[in-house]
């Protein structure tokens, strides 16, 4: 049995590649310039103590690859950070979500005031680009092109358009379905595909790590919706019960909690099935799959 076999805890699988992360963030969150009290909001929207699955998905996605380009790797996986980041910032606000709790601590408009949270949201999805354009890499053009794709107005934002109930959704779980695909797996599989991309793969092995990114983004929801109605707020580190509180559409709402159980289990499978091809390289992100639908928190 290898040491990755043996891990049983998704914490202590993405725990290396969170400590790469944040060494990277170190590098290259702040560029020169930047206000100060901007900055102190950034680091703390940023520099928060998250599980860095997305960066983490960029770097084991590229790992499968064999990928030995080590930068352009760690700028892609600040990248989908900092969008990820920015998205809870501005999710958070009273507008949206209006939560006043995210990975354990006040969200950004409660500890920072609403102008600052957006201006900090802003910075860090522009950052986010510049990161990527800043690299001499022939990859970076098709990373910027992934990520703001996924996280664009088709992808991310359509997604929270939807859960706002700002445009026209399906009802019961093709609805649900439309959302998460698009404001939740969108950016998990730009995560995947962004790994392969820095790793330099041909177009169907990035296809492939998509479609995992893409059914595993999806059971993270599924498990999401199912710790919401589950989970307490120490447990969770932000509100329970919040979706439900605010008429949401969740797949617990629309299906149950054993059938979204079930339907979290076979997303999982379809996740895992799409890495055929790498054989042993995909042993992690196989882990990685395994351990998020055990999740707890």
């Amino acid at each position: 049995m290898t040491d990755d076999a043996k891990i049983t805890d998704l914490g202590a699988l993405l725990a290396p590649y969170a400590d790469k992360c944040n060494q990277y963030l170190d590098r290259w969150l702040i560029e020169p310039g930047v206000p100060d009290d901007l900055a102190r909001a950034m680091r703390y929207c940023v520099m928060n103590g998250g599980k860095r699955l997305r960066p983490a998905m960029v770097q084991l996605a590229a790992e499968a690859g064999g990928c030995d380009e080590v930068e352009i790797v760690g700028r892609a996986s600040v990248a989908i950070e900092l969008v990820h980041s920015y998205s809870l910032v501005h999710d958070d606000l009273p507008a949206m979500d209006d939560d006043v709790l995210r990975r354990g601590r006040p969200t950004a408009h409660v500890q920072f005031g609403e102008a600052m949270a957006i201006l900090a949201g802003d910075a860090l999805l522009t950052r986010a680009v510049s990161v990527l354009a800043e690299s001499n890499s022939a990859r970076a053009n098709d990373l910027v092109l992934e990520l703001t794709l996924r996280a664009g107005p088709a992808g991310m934002i359509a997604g929270q358009v939807a859960d706002m109930k700002l445009c026209d959704v399906p009802g019961g779980i093709e609805g649900v379905t439309y959302i998460h695909m698009r404001k939740t797996a969108a950016l998990l599989r730009a995560a995947a595909a962004m790994g392969g991309i820095a790793g330099g793969l041909d177009d169907s092995k990035i296809e492939a790590l998509g479609q995992y990114g893409q059914s595993l983004g999806l059971a993270f929801q599924v498990f999401d919706d199912i710790l919401d109605v589950t989970a307490d707020a120490a447990a969770l580190g932000k509100t329970p019960g919040k979706d439900a509180d605010s008429d949401k559409l969740t797949v617990v709402a629309q299906i149950g909690l054993d059938a979204a159980r079930k339907l979290g289990a076979e997303l999982s499978e379809q996740s895992i099935a799409a890495l055929d091809s790498f054989g042993p390289r995909g042993d992690k992100l196989i882990k990685l799959a395994d351990l998020l639908i055990k999740r707890t928190h």
